[in-house]
């Protein structure tokens, strides 16, 4: 659906002229009109300054257009059903959130949902400018087989309890509010008491491929490090989650160090990777479930792993690749969970599955076995 005239913004209940007090004091976007079997979004900026709208992972930068000689820049976007999916306006080759939009991640970046997109419970709507918070405890890892230093925080939710280790920890503390969407999980009776551990990555592409430094790493440095904190938690239960490389990376763990991880939370995780696809210029064109399937069809024991696959419903060429993955770790003796969440490759989109399925790797048995 395009309309034309001032019938563009009428349609979603704008009805001062654009560019006036009036028009933006009224206007809330983005905002969506049904449009068959999706929606036409509607996204306005503010400014003088020719602008794009840039989405993460789902589309190609869309212009804005200018409303004859107002301050008013516009697009149309036809979005399919079910879509949630981070954006950002980029101007002149810097980006910036929507002013207009009071859901942010992080402090360039909004989110839109389309009105048919299911609730993310527990997950506050915080801006742009706000600061999440931050846990107390913080743990210097240096040296050790990673080599370099990192920052890595500890949160106990609800007085701690098993261990979820959080691959990619700093968007989870300054992108999506992760500590305030578990301790609200947890004051709900959603998941049990949990102790946070929020891991950064120096380099994704070298820590989170098929390799096993990391998790040596975790097991022989990280996890006493935790132990030694004074923070209450339990390494024996520990759950890893991981996102697009640290799902990969995650379920890596759960193959080659089966004492170390047997409950996992694996959202969009990189089944089609191999050593070097990541340098390719189509790295989803290789083998279907790249080094992962090829690992499953050595035919190990997982029948002590517990793993949530959860994939976005829009990531059409991932879903080959993560559906084979799946079968194959069921077929090993895995209890499996799988799901579609409404998004694209995108963090946005990940942060309900998250909580329910670190929650469901929680209530069934698992963990390291007693030596």
């Amino acid at each position: 659906m395009r309309l034309v005239g001032e019938e563009v913004f009428a349609a979603y209940g704008l009805r001062d002229a654009p560019g006036t007090d009036a028009f933006w004091a009224a206007a809330r976007t983005p905002a969506s009109v049904s449009d068959g079997d999706g929606w036409t979004t509607l996204f306005l900026r503010r400014g003088a300054e020719a602008a794009s709208v840039v989405f993460e992972s789902w589309s190609e930068p869309v212009p804005l257009r200018r409303w004859g000689d107002t301050d008013c820049w516009y697009a149309e976007v036809r979005m399919p059903a079910r879509l949630r999916v981070t954006y950002q306006f980029l101007v002149d080759g810097a980006a910036y959130a929507d002013p207009l939009n009071p859901e942010g991640a992080g402090g360039d970046r909004s989110i839109a949902a389309t009105p048919d997109t299911s609730a993310q419970p527990h997950w506050p709507v915080v801006g742009a400018a706000d600061v999440l918070p931050l846990p107390r405890t913080r743990l210097r890892w240096a040296g050790g087989r990673l080599g370099g230093r990192r920052t890595v925080r500890v949160h106990p939710v609800g007085g701690g309890g098993p261990v979820v280790l959080l691959l990619d920890g700093d968007d989870w503390l300054h992108l999506h509010p992760a500590m305030t969407a578990f301790e609200s999980a947890v004051a709900a009776g959603d998941m049990p008491p949990v102790t946070l551990v929020f891991l950064p990555a120096k380099d994704r592409t070298a820590e989170f491929g098929c390799r096993p430094e990391l998790w040596e790493a975790v097991r022989d440095e990280l996890l006493p490090l935790v132990a030694e904190s004074g923070v209450p938690a339990d390494p024996e239960r520990l759950v890893v989650a991981g996102q697009s490389l640290g799902g990969l990376s995650a379920l890596y763990a759960a193959l080659r160090f089966p004492e170390l991880v047997a409950r996992v939370a694996c959202q969009s995780a990189s089944c089609w990777w191999t050593p070097g696809s990541a340098d390719f210029a189509d790295p989803l064109g290789g083998p279907v479930g790249g080094t992962l399937a090829a690992l499953l069809r050595e035919r190990p024991d997982l029948s002590g792993l517990r793993v949530a696959f959860d994939v976005g419903e829009h990531e059409r060429r991932m879903l080959p690749h993560c559906e084979l993955v799946e079968k194959l770790t069921e077929e090993a003796g895995a209890t499996v969970r799988i799901g579609r969440s409404p998004s694209d490759h995108d963090r946005a989109g990940w942060r309900q599955a998250l909580l329910r399925d670190v929650a469901w790797a929680l209530a069934g048995p698992g963990g390291r076995p007693s030596r």
